[in-house]
Formats: C-alpha cells, structure tokens, sequence
C-alpha cells in the first residue's frame, strides 16, 4: 500500500511525548493512537502489546528504550509523534529527538508532580526552544492531586502554567473533566467522551477558576488584555488564540488532566495539540551553522537532518527530518558534513515497527531513508547544489565503562563489527582499546545502558559475550596552576628540522571544560601557529598526570614564543604545546574528580531512616527530604560508583516497597 503525500504544512504537528520514567507517557501515546483510529486495539504496557515499544527488551522491562515514531490523523491534522524515553540513562535519545520537533507534550504524574528526569527533559527542550503543553496524568490514583502537581511545575519548572480543565471526582470517583475555555463538562463513559453542561456543584469554582485562567493570559498577552479591559470576560476565541501564542512563545504552558489508562482526557489533549501547538510554518526557519535560513518550502531547496539510524529487516534506515524542499525516491543527496552524495533508494512512512512506501516527502514530514550509507544521527542530508550544514544535537560524554569479551575467540571480528554497529545507532555509546590491557572498553550514560547494549550484543548479533563491572569516568582538573612554563622543542635528524618555542600560563577554569588565549604580540608566534599550540594543548588534555584521566577545567594563555626561519611549522608548534602543557600540568596542583549523580528514593516513612543511613555510608549528601501520601522523598548527590548495584541493596532494605531514580550531577571532588 502507497502512503499518501503530506498533509498542507498548516495542518501538521510534529510532537514529543517527554516524561519521567513511569509517569505514563507511552500510555498517553498509545491512547492518542487508538482514539484516533490508527490502532485498533489498546496497546498495554504491562501486556507488551504497545505499538511504541516494539523491541523486545522494552517489552521485557516495561520501560521505553528507543524513540519511536508514529503517525495519526485528528480534526483533519496529521500529527507525527515521537515517544521518547523516560530513563535517565536513554537522556540522549531525547535529546536527539528534541532537535526535530516543533513542540512536546510533557507528561507528568498526578501523584508525584515534577520528578528528576521530567525536570531534566524539560531543561532539554527549554534549550531547543521547543514549545509545550502539559498532561497531568493518573488522577485515578490514590493521592493524586492536580493542584499539587500544578504548584511543583510552577515552582520546579518555573513557566506559567495555564490550567485549562477542572477534575470533576477524584482519586477513584475521577469521571471527567470541566473545559474551562469552553466551559462545558466532558465525561467519560462506556469508553466514550460526553460533552454536556458544567454540573451544578462545580459551576461557582469552574467560574472562579475560569475568571483566574482569564487573569493570567491578560497579564502575559497584550491581545488578551486589551479585551480584558474591556469586556466583562475574554470571549472562548480570544482565550483560544492567546494560549496558543503563549504556549508558542513560551511565555505560558497549557495544562490539562486526565488518566490515559482509564482513556479519560485523552481526546481533549488531541484537541489540545491540535489547537495550541505550532506547526512547521509556525517555527523558526532552520537555519544552516553560516547563518542561511530555509524556510518550510516544499518549492525550497532540500535541508533535512538525521537524528536516528537503525538496522531492521528491511535495511539500514536513517530517519529524518525535513525542513525545507521536497525529497523523490532516487534522489541524489548530498552529506554536508562530509561532502559524499547519497541515493535515497526507498522513502519510508513510519508507524513504529512498520513501515509503508511513499514516492516522496516534503518539507514538515518525518520519514525514514534507505540507501545513504555513511549518514550517522546529526548528518545534515541537503540538496547537491544548495548545500547546507545544519547543526547536530551533541552527544553527552559517557560516565560508565565496562569491558566485553567473547566467549570464543574465533568472534573476536563479529564483536568489534557489532559494537561498531551499535556506537553508529546510538552516538551516546563509545567504543575504545584499552592500551595497557588490550581489552575492548564499551562506555555509556549508565548500568542499564550498558546492560541493553550488551543484551543487543546477545540477541541481535547472536554474541556470546562476558561483561566486566562497570567502571565510571573519572576526570583530573587543577587546582593551582604555574606560570612562565618555558618549553622548546627541537628536533634536527637529517633534512628539514623541528623548532618552536613557547611560554605559558596555566590556570583553574572554575566553569569547567578549556579555555586558550594569546598574548603574544608583536608577531613573536605567528596566528597560524598560535592555532597549532591550541590543538597541541587540547591533544594534552586527553591523559592528566594523576592516572590518565581527561582533563577538564583548565585555562591556557600563550605568552611568549619565538620561531625559526626554516623549521618551524604547524607540527612542530603543535607538538611543543602539547608536551609543554604536559609538563605544566605535572607542575600543577591536580584534584580527582568523579562523577555524581541526584538520587530520588521514595520509601514508606518507617524505613526512612534506614535508607537515609545506608545513602550517606555511600558517601551521600542528603539535599533534601519531603513527605508525600504515607511515605517520604529523599533527595541525596551521590557518587555514580556508589550507585551500582542499588537497586538490589534497596528493595532488600524496603522489603520492595522503596523506589528510586537519578539524574546526573555533573562532578564533584573524590572523596
């Protein structure tokens, strides 16, 4: 079966479910489907019967792993979704997901409100300016409080949050929902939505909190306010289209509720998408890393960007977004980032797992590709004779190690080609020789990141292969620095010789990371080779004094430095930065950094104590504790190299009862 072509641009969403993990947002996401009528059957998580969460260990784990992307039709809008994952350790994926959306809707749980990793995502798409509305989900359960929820968005999160809906019951006896904009009752029987009046005995509050949503769209929109000033009410239309504006500019977020299991809410956040969330023509023009833009044109030259490759049954897919011009089947493309054309054999419209031919896809639409060969997740994909760059998510760098080796010794190839398969379909993963042990070292964002490659090792490529302990990703950074370090390099063997001659100041960089400056003047060092003792010096950083670790937080400035008329060059400067801030840093006073992540355990109140215990015997600093529907909230920042394994030492101390969650926390002095 032929797909049919794009919708016009006016009427397509491209969206992201963003939540923390158990929050329910693969849930929302299958609900959106089915009551759409792209699914004809509820997915369940708990089943493994979710059209999202197709890979097997997703389903095993009942967490999502990899983004996925599915499609349906509402109110004559076609919507493209992105279901992201919850776990903070997948955090990449998100992030790669976020660079090609034009807007998220962000699931949060009713009961617990903002948690670590729905404030993570949301700083994520606060950086890529990407607009929301919120979903304040499972009112049915017990404790669940919208007007909690709300206050820890407001607080943790900090926009202003619109809520747009009353609760009408709660916990249980939750049935439906006030529209506070078009003031009428939805509620939800029998598996269908009913629209009737607002019952008698939440018409007073649905007014107040009606007139209140009036107030804080006319403080934030001039629009809105002219007519508020006027007007004894802002008439449905004017709310309508102010909270639309405001949810574009960021300046409000959208609130609704529901409970997505329960199929109740779910059609008016449909609606919700549909009404406040920007479509392609609504964004920005991308724009290339020279400054061009490119507008959403299906008539303008071709900008798309991978942001996912995967290898399946039908070939080497490369998903993309498509920002500008129109993409055939058997185009020729061109990879700005390396400059080799591409064919696009086969253009593929995506329903997670599945796939179905088109002959084309225009600006706004999110496809996957077979036939480029080399695109990875951030190549920009463009027209041969417009070419632009566009710029790609960053990769975070990983924290944790471990060694994998194969059981048979004759695999020893199949692994390598395998793990360098793996690191192509997820940039968040690294693949490395150990020199002094020869053993091959597979580093990520955390345990269970580890624990899925080393189990599509297993599965996918039918490896037998044994994991070492995970290992975390010490830094080294200075503490005192030196100045007036003198170091000249010469080098005459025969033939053309080596001369460079430097002088520099090293200091701590409080910020992290590396910053290098010159103050050379008078042309002592030429800027050509003022730029090859940067290199040298960043060639440096890769192995400090202290035990081979990165070095970070570190400011270099070139004083001095002297040349030869003949033999100095770009390699011989080079080389003379990189060994003399070796030799700098070996004069330096160094710290030992590791990296430290937030922990969240919620435990019942009478094991608190316990637990509060055991977390600073793991060289814990308690941040922080609340107490929340019979149990307690502990925040702590806790070393990564404590962490492992405490999963197992929890549900033992809480005889099961106890969860937890982290985030990272960048680093911190090793104790």
């Amino acid at each position: 079966m032929r797909a049919r072509l794009s919708s016009p641009l006016a009427t397509v969403r491209n969206i992201g479910v963003l939540a923390h993990v158990d929050a329910g947002k693969t849930t929302v996401t299958e609900r959106m489907l089915y009551l759409a009528g792209a699914t004809h059957k509820r997915g369940e998580v708990h089943d493994g019967t979710t059209v999202t969460d197709f890979d097997q260990q997703e389903r095993d784990r009942g967490i999502t792993i990899f983004a996925a992307a599915v499609s349906c039709d509402w109110d004559g809008h076609r919507v493209n979704v992105i279901d992201t994952p919850g776990h903070v350790d997948f955090s990449d994926e998100v992030e790669r997901s976020l660079r090609v959306l034009d807007g998220a809707i962000a699931v949060f749980d009713g009961v617990a409100g903002v948690e670590p990793q729905s404030e993570s995502v949301w700083r994520r798409a606060d950086r890529h300016g990407v607009p929301r509305i919120a979903f304040v989900n499972k009112l049915d359960r017990a404790g669940a409080d919208l007007d909690a929820a709300v206050e820890s968005i407001r607080r943790r999160l900090h926009p202003a949050p619109l809520v747009v809906q009353l609760p009408i019951g709660r916990e249980d006896g939750f049935t439906g929902v006030v529209d506070l904009v078009g003031m009428r009752a939805l509620v939800w029987e029998g598996g269908a939505c009913h629209a009737g009046p607002v019952p008698d005995d939440l018409l007073a509050e649905a007014r107040v909190r009606r007139r209140l949503l009036e107030e804080a769209v006319a403080e934030l929109h001039a629009g809105a306010l002219e007519e508020f000033c006027a007007q004894p009410s802002l008439s449905e239309a004017t709310l309508t289209a102010a909270l639309r504006d405001l949810t574009g500019t960021g300046d409000g977020v959208v609130v609704l509720c529901g409970s997505a299991y329960r199929d109740r809410g779910v059609e008016p956040l449909l609606d919700a998408v549909v009404r406040y969330l920007p479509s392609p023509l609504d964004v920005p023009a991308v724009r290339g890393q020279d400054g061009e833009a490119r507008p959403a044109d299906p008539a303008a030259p071709l900008a798309a960007l991978a942001f996912k490759v995967n290898a399946t049954a039908t070939g080497r897919l490369t998903y993309v977004r498509i920002y500008s011009g129109t993409l055939r089947k058997g185009d020729t493309v061109l990879d700005a980032g390396t400059g080799r054309a591409e064919r696009v054999g086969r253009i593929l419209r995506v329903q997670a797992d599945r796939h179905s031919e088109a002959e084309q896809a225009v600006a706004g639409d999110i496809v996957a590709l077979v036939g480029p060969k080399t695109a990875r997740a951030g190549t920009t994909l463009c027209a041969p004779e417009a070419p632009l760059l566009l710029e790609p998510p960053v990769a975070t760098e990983p924290v944790v190690s471990v060694a994998v080796e194969v059981r048979r010794s004759t695999d020893g190839d199949r692994l390598a080609a395998a793990l360098a398969r793996l690191a192509e379909e997820d940039p968040s993963l690294a693949v490395r020789n150990d020199a002094e042990t020869g053993q091959t070292v597979l580093s990520g964002m955390g345990e269970l990141h580890l624990e899925v490659a080393a189990e599509k090792l297993r599965r996918d490529h039918r490896l037998e292969v044994n994991v070492g302990r995970p290992q975390v990703a010490y830094r080294e950074t200075v503490v005192r620095g030196v100045s007036g370090l003198l170091y000249r390099h010469v080098k005459q063997d025969g033939g053309a010789g080596q001369f460079a001659h430097v002088v520099i100041d090293v200091e701590p960089l409080e910020e992290g990371g590396f910053a290098f400056a010159s103050t050379v003047s008078g042309g002592r060092v030429p800027r050509e080779y003022v730029r090859a003792v940067e290199a040298g010096c960043r060639d440096a950083l890769a192995a400090g004094p202290l035990g081979g670790h990165p070095v970070t937080g570190v400011r270099v400035t070139l004083t001095d430095g002297a040349t030869h008329t003949k033999d100095s060059s770009d390699l011989a400067f080079r080389t003379a930065g990189r060994l003399a801030l070796r030799e700098a840093l070996r004069s330096c006073e160094l710290r030992l950094l590791e990296p430290v992540v937030e922990v969240t355990v919620t435990v019942p109140d009478d094991m608190a104590g316990g637990v509060l215990g055991d977390l600073t015997a793991r060289r814990g600093r308690i941040s922080g504790s609340r107490a929340r529907a019979g149990a307690v909230v502990i925040t702590a920042v806790v070393p990564l190299a404590e962490v492992f394994g405490y999963a197992t030492r929890l549900r033992s101390r809480t005889q099961g009862r106890g969860t937890f969650t982290t985030r990272p926390a960048g680093y911190a002095p090793a104790r």
